[in-house]
């Protein structure tokens, strides 16, 4: 997709269009998560310090990200993605390989294809999107970031859209690219491979499978020279299971109070528990990690018998670990993360706590209800925006002081 973030918030809002828009962390140390065609002529890129953004454009619209949003649109892509074939791979919200070879006596040839979706796409959808088709996966993705639109002096220029790479004319078209564009070549190796004068896919294919393994390992050498030379086994998988759903956030200032960084991590908790409910699915395992002011990165773990299914439960997780941890130390960065997931069906295996008090009975948790009002909550904050309800906590003290008025 072309800057999805920014390109949905445009669409949000038609005042917008054709001036310079990012999506990210407004405050002093927030970056920037996605950054429109207008933005980019100025040379702002994704990752880039929200600082560095408003330095190089002063008039530079910020808005902060609503994932909520996004990920519905992302699910509304996927839809028109699997009506072309059920062999569909999202890597990220706004990507996706499609295996296509299974329906060319139904929708034509593999360009054909390529197309006709990203038309449905700028129809349906109103963004739009580039298409790469080739032979690999490696070949396809290269192909689909060539066919991009290019920032230019007075807005964005359109790219080609879709563009095909033909068996015959592969070889050519990765010998063009910079190493950096390999899987298994970051900066690191990139820069490896630079002090010997290596900087295109041309010069490392004539390194060898040898060189390449000395140079960057047995596993990613070995990788980058089958790749070089055509050779990309990896299949399209569909519906590769998620690993762990998170939030995190950057603080404008080092927090070194327990306190606050317990009622932030409350508030992640809640998001993270509905993210879960929204995917369908529960976690066992909570981590905690925390960046301290010298951007040392530490993480604990703690996983829980029995299905974790509120953002109470999370939280209350969440905060035992942070209380283990040196926080005076001053938290740049904050994040709780939910893994070993599984999905949230009746009769999914939960284990029931032998020591328990039943449910209903004084002072014990009601998981199940609580769960309930959680998913109302969401549909809430789904209406309404992220903030429209929090946890308990976190509410501001509306106590009333003095007589009540008359």
């Amino acid at each position: 997709m072309d800057a999805f973030f920014a390109s949905v918030e445009v669409l949000a809002d038609p005042s917008l269009a054709g001036r310079p828009v990012v999506v990210g962390g407004a405050g002093g140390r927030g970056v920037v998560a996605s950054a429109s065609y207008e933005a980019r002529r100025y040379g702002i890129h994704s990752a880039m310090a929200m600082g560095e953004a408003r330095r190089l454009c002063p008039g530079l619209v910020v808005i902060s990200p609503r994932h909520n949003r996004y990920g519905e649109v992302s699910a509304q892509l996927m839809t028109l993605l699997r009506a072309e074939t059920p062999l569909v791979e999202p890597v990220a919200l706004d990507e996706a390989y499609l295996d296509v070879s299974g329906a060319h006596r139904l929708r034509g040839s593999s360009a054909e294809i390529a197309r006709s979706l990203r038309a449905r796409v700028g129809s349906q959808l109103r963004l739009g999107c580039a298409v790469g088709v080739g032979r690999t996966k490696l070949v396809a993705k290269l192909a689909s970031k060539a066919a991009k639109p290019r920032p230019g002096p007075s807005g964005p220029e359109a790219g080609m859209g879709v563009l095909v790479v033909s068996s015959v004319e592969e070889e050519a078209f990765l010998s063009a690219q910079p190493v950096r564009a390999l899987p298994g070549v970051g900066p690191r190796s990139a820069e490896r491979l630079a002090r010997y004068g290596v900087t295109s896919v041309a010069e490392l294919r004539e390194l060898g499978r040898e060189h390449l393994v000395r140079l960057l390992g047995a596993t990613h050498g070995g990788l980058v020279h089958d790749l070089v030379l055509g050779r990309d086994p990896r299949a399209v998988v569909p519906d590769r299971p998620t690993r762990s759903i998170g939030h995190e956030e950057t603080f404008e200032r080092d927090e070194r109070d327990l306190a606050a960084l317990e009622s932030r991590a409350r508030q992640m908790a809640a998001e993270v528990a509905t993210r879960c409910r929204r995917a369908g699915l529960f976690g066992r395992t909570v981590s905690v990690k925390v960046r301290y002011a010298d951007f040392t990165t530490v993480s604990r773990a703690r996983t829980s018998p029995r299905p974790l299914r509120t953002g109470a439960e999370i939280g209350a997780l969440a905060g035992n670990l942070l209380a283990d941890l040196p926080v005076e130390r001053g938290v740049r960065l904050l994040g709780v993360h939910v893994s070993s997931l599984g999905a949230a069906e009746e009769g999914s295996g939960e284990q029931l706590a032998l020591f328990e008090s039943p449910r209903g009975s004084p002072g014990a948790p009601d998981w199940s209800r609580r769960a309930e009002a959680e998913a109302a909550a969401d549909e809430v904050r789904r209406r309404y925006g992220s903030e429209a309800l929090g946890p308990p906590r976190n509410a501001p003290d509306r106590t009333r002081r003095g007589p009540s008025p008359s």
